[in-house]
């Protein structure tokens, strides 16, 4: 590297230097630019942590690349490792399938953080070794939204969807900017693991840092597919973010040339009939080039009856009683939409017609305590 007309690059300029390199597959020049570093003797400026910046990216670099050899020397030559070097290798090691060489520098570390972890967990999840990746989160000793969604997403990834179901349920959410955090910190993303923690701050609430996860995410270069469409456009839609939700259901078609499945034009449909925007919800139904399931009918259906619109909902109703004449639930909720409209004429007949299919409605039932 040579000097510019501004002076010999210092301990701020090499870390960024060595990461640009690791991130554009250009290994040779981020050598140059280690090798540059130690003869200008920033390398060893360990106190002010340029040089574990450096090596660390480095170390990245190498890992994600398949280089594990040269990336063992210079996590090696460190003269001082800290957690996101020994992560990255630890990473490294098991994306190339030696998970025995993962497990001993796990077994090896002096300080282990969540992310030392959730790192192991996710490369047994991926070899399909889930007893390991469950015995090493149960000896966790702090289990973060990241380390909880990288056990559920191995469990679903390896056909075993019930235990997937329970850890969701049994799943506790600490602090998001935390996990997010963490998240951060970990050498690199997977769509997996992006899609889960982006759905758990969806179900608690969180749509906006769902977004702002899903944006990284794909800054950081993956490639989202229809799952991830699903997940992201659900968040929107419990949020109530109709700009965002409309920005990635077009982000999906024109970008990344994923075709819009049923399930991604019910997510915009709740999305709009939450908002109140029934006539633009009930076009985009008729627009779609499939023909459209129930759940986005009975989204828009509950809509109507929300937000009392007369004019859809017989045309509404109708369309979903089509493709469910034999389910009770969307008898159910015309009839209560006639009857929140007090047509009980209409309730009459959408209870002849419940009869005459022999479709009944399961009874509720009420607990009321008295003193003995």
């Amino acid at each position: 590297m040579k000097q510019s007309e501004y002076g010999l690059p210092d301990k701020y300029s090499y870390p960024m230097l060595v990461k640009v390199c690791s991130s554009e597959l250009r290994l040779k020049e981020g050598e140059i630019v280690h090798g540059s570093a130690i003869r200008c003797g920033v390398s060893d400026d360990v106190y002010v942590g340029s040089s574990l910046i450096s090596f660390y990216a480095l170390v990245a670099g190498y890992a994600n690349f398949g280089d594990l050899e040269n990336a063992k020397r210079a996590f090696e030559s460190m003269p001082e490792r800290n957690l996101p070097s020994w992560n990255a290798l630890i990473s490294g090691l098991g994306k190339a399938g030696d998970l025995s060489g993962a497990r001993k520098m796990f077994d090896e570390m002096v300080e282990r953080n969540v992310v030392s972890f959730t790192v192991m967990i996710d490369g047994y999840a991926k070899a399909g070794d889930m007893a390991s990746a469950r015995a090493l989160f149960d000896e966790a000793p702090e289990k973060d939204v990241v380390a909880w969604s990288a056990l559920i997403s191995g469990y679903s990834r390896n056909e075993q969807p019930n235990e997937a179901l329970l850890l969701t349920c049994m799943r506790s959410v600490g602090t998001w900017r935390k996990a997010v955090k963490l998240f951060e910190d970990m050498p690199s993303y997977d769509l997996i693991p992006c899609c889960s923690l982006i759905q758990g701050l969806s179900i608690h609430g969180r749509g906006v840092e769902a977004v702002e996860l899903f944006n990284r995410m794909l800054d950081e270069g993956l490639i989202p597919d229809t799952v991830a469409f699903t997940v992201i456009l659900t968040a929107c839609s419990r949020g109530g973010l109709i700009e965002d939700g409309w920005h990635f259901f077009d982000t999906m078609k024109n970008k990344y040339s994923v075709v819009p499945s049923p399930d991604h034009y019910a997510c915009m449909v709740d999305l709009l009939s939450r908002a109140g925007q029934l006539k633009a919800a009930y076009d985009l139904l008729r627009s779609m080039p499939l023909k459209p399931h129930a759940c986005a009918w009975g989204a828009l259906l509950g809509a109507c009856k929300l937000h009392g619109h007369v004019e859809l909902r017989e045309e509404v109703s109708n369309r979903l009683l089509e493709l469910e004449p034999e389910k009770a639930g969307s008898y159910v909720l015309l009839s209560n939409i006639y009857a929140s409209a007090n047509q009980w004429l209409d309730v009459s007949i959408v209870r002849g017609e419940m009869k005459e299919r022999g479709i009944r409605k399961i009874p509720g039932c009420s607990y009321i305590f008295t003193e003995a």
